[in-house]
C-alpha cells in the first residue's frame, strides 16, 4: 500500500508531448516540449496501432531533442507524438526477483508471470556512494575456483577484471563463480549476449541452484544500444538493492566492453566526436560512473564485489578500454590464448594476474606459499622455450631443474573442471604439499 500512494503521489497531474519532427539513424528529433525534457528523460511514441516505442534523451540540436529508441522504429512517422514518461528512470526491487530473469527495463523475459515490486524506488543510473561514508573491504570471499582463490584474492567490496580474447573461457569461468561462490546473492548482467548462448548459460552452466540464489539481466547482441547500455545499469541498480539488504552481493557482468561498444554507438549517433579507436569521450567517462557503483556500501550494509569481463580485441590487452578498466578497477585476471590452446582451462596466467587486496589479507604463512609458487613458475616461464626445445641441459641450473619438477604439479593445480569446486582454505595447503615436493 505504501508504494502505491508513493506512486500515486509521484504520477504527473497531465502529460506533456512533443512531435516527432524528423528520424535520422537511430536518433529521433522531438519539437514541442524541449523545456520539459533534460537528459535521460524517458519518453513513449506513440508507435502503430496504438503501441508505443519507449526511447531516451541523449542529446539537443537546434532547438530540438535527440532521443534514441529502446526498440525498432517501424512504423513512427512525422508528427508521431513523444509523451514525457519520467524524467529519472526508477525501478522497485524486491527479495521475489532472485531465480528471475529480467531484461533491461525491469521487465521479466522468463514467462515466469510478473515481477513483485518492493516499496522503495531505485534510480537506475546511480551515483555511487561518498567515498568518506564507504566502508572498507571485507574478508575474503571464496570464489570456487583454484586459481582465483590462490593467486588474486578477491575480498568482499573488490572489484576484478577479467579480461580475455574471445574464445578463451570467460563466460564458463564466470558460471564457475556463480555455481561455487560463498556470496549471498549473485546479480548477473549478460550485456550484448549471443541469443543462442542465454539459455545455454541458464541452464547448463548456471543450473537450477545457481539460478535460485540470482537475478540475471539480459540483453542480447540483437537489441538497440540503449537497451545494451540499460542493462549494465539495471545490473548494478539490482545489486544494491540487495547490497542495502545487508547482504553480500557478488555481481557478475559480461561483458564491460559490450557496455562501452553501446556508449559509443550511443555517441556517434549524438554527435560526438570519435576519440581513441572510434570510442567517443563519453565512453571513458561513463565506465567510471558504472564501476564505481559497486564495492563496500555505506558502513552497516553489505558490499558488492564485482567481477567484469573485458573483451580485449585482438588479444591486445592495451587497448583503449581494457587499458581504462584496468585502472579503475581493483586488480585483473588474464585469461591467455596460448594456455587455453593447449588446453588447460580456466586459461589464468597467474604470473600477469594481479589483486590489489594482496598481500594484505593473507596471514605471512599464505604469502610466503603463494610468493614461492610464483617464483617457480616464472623461472619455468623464463626458460619454457629452451626447455621445449631440448636446449637446457638437467643440472645446469638448480632452480630450474626444481621448476621442471614442480611444474607438472602446478599445473594441474592450476586446472578446473567445470562441475569441481575449488575451496579457498585447502587451496594454500596444496600448493604448500606441491613445493615440498611430497
Amino acid at each position: 500500500m505504501h508504494a502505491l500512494i508513493s506512486a500515486v503521489a509521484a504520477a504527473p497531474r497531465f502529460r506533456s508531448y512533443g512531435r516527432v519532427t524528423g528520424v535520422q539513424g537511430l536518433l529521433v528529433e522531438v519539437a514541442g516540449t524541449v523545456d520539459a525534457l533534460a537528459i535521460g528523460t524517458r519518453l513513449a511514441i506513440a508507435g502503430p496501432r496504438g503501441s508505443d516505442i519507449s526511447a531516451e534523451v541523449v542529446g539537443f540540436r537546434n532547438g530540438r531533442a535527440l532521443a534514441m529508441p529502446f526498440a525498432d522504429l517501424s512504423g513512427v512517422r512525422m508528427g508521431c507524438k513523444a509523451f514525457v514518461e519520467a524524467e529519472v528512470a526508477e525501478v522497485m526491487p524486491s527479495r521475489q526477483w532472485l531465480g528471475r530473469v529480467i531484461n533491461a527495463l525491469g521487465e521479466p523475459v522468463d514467462g515466469l508471470g510478473e515481477l513483485a515490486h518492493g516499496t522503495k524506488p531505485y534510480r537506475v543510473r546511480n551515483t555511487p556512494p561518498s567515498a568518506h561514508a564507504r566502508a572498507r573491504v571485507g574478508a575474503k570471499m571464496d570464489l570456487g575456483v583454484r586459481s582465483l582463490n590462490a593467486f588474486t584474492t578477491a575480498c568482499r567490496g573488490q572489484r576484478l577484471g577479467i579480461f580475455a580474447g574471445s574464445g578463451v573461457g570467460k563466460s564458463v569461468l564466470l558460471s564457475m563463480i556463480a555455481r561455487y561462490t560463498a556470496a549471498d546473492v549473485i546479480v548477473i548482467g549478460l550485456v550484448g549476449e549471443r541469443g543462442r548462448e542465454v539459455q545455454e548459460f541458464l541452464v547448463d552452466d548456471l543450473g537450477p541452484e545457481g539460478l535460485a540464489r540470482s537475478v540475471v539481466v539480459v540483453a542480447t547482441s540483437d537489441e538497440s544500444a540503449l537497451m545494451r547500455r540499460q542493462a549494465a545499469y539495471m545490473t548494478l541498480t539490482t545489486a544494491e538493492y540487495f547490497r542495502d539488504q545487508g547482504l553480500q552481493v557478488l555481481c557478475l557482468m559480461d561483458s564491460v566492453t559490450r557496455f562501452a561498444m553501446a556508449q559509443r554507438e550511443i555517441g556517434l549517433a549524438a554527435g560526438e566526436p570519435p576519440a581513441s579507436k572510434g570510442y567517443t569521450p563519453s565512453v571513458f567517462a561513463e565506465l567510471p560512473r558504472l564501476l564505481e557503483r559497486a564495492g563496500p556500501g555505506v558502513r552497516g550494509s553489505g558490499s558488492i564485489t564485482g567481477l567484469f569481463t573485458v573483451l580485449v580485441e585482438g588479444d591486445d590487452h592495451n587497448e583503449p578500454v581494457a587499458d581504462a578498466v584496468r585502472g579503475i578497477l581493483d586488480g585483473h585476471v588474464v585469461l591467455d590464448r596460448a594456455i587455453a590452446e593447449r588446453g588447460r582451462f580456466p586459461a589464468v596466467n597467474v604470473l600477469r594476474s594481479l589483486s590489489r587486496t594482496m598481500p594484505g589479507c593473507n596471514t605471512r604463512e599464505e604469502q610466503a606459499v603463494i610468493d614461492e609458487t610464483r617464483r617457480v613458475l616464472a623461472t619455468y616461464d623464463n626458460m619454457a622455450e629452451l626447455i621445449r626445445l631440448g636446449a637446457y641441459k638437467a643440472g645446469s641450473d638448480p632452480d630450474v631443474d626444481r621448476a621442471i619438477k614442480l611444474f607438472p604439479k602446478l599445473d594441474a593445480f592450476l586446472s578446473q573442471r567445470k562441475d569441481e569446486r575449488g575451496d579457498l582454505p585447502s587451496g594454500y595447503g596444496q600448493l604448500a604439499q606441491i613445493l615440498s615436493g611430497a
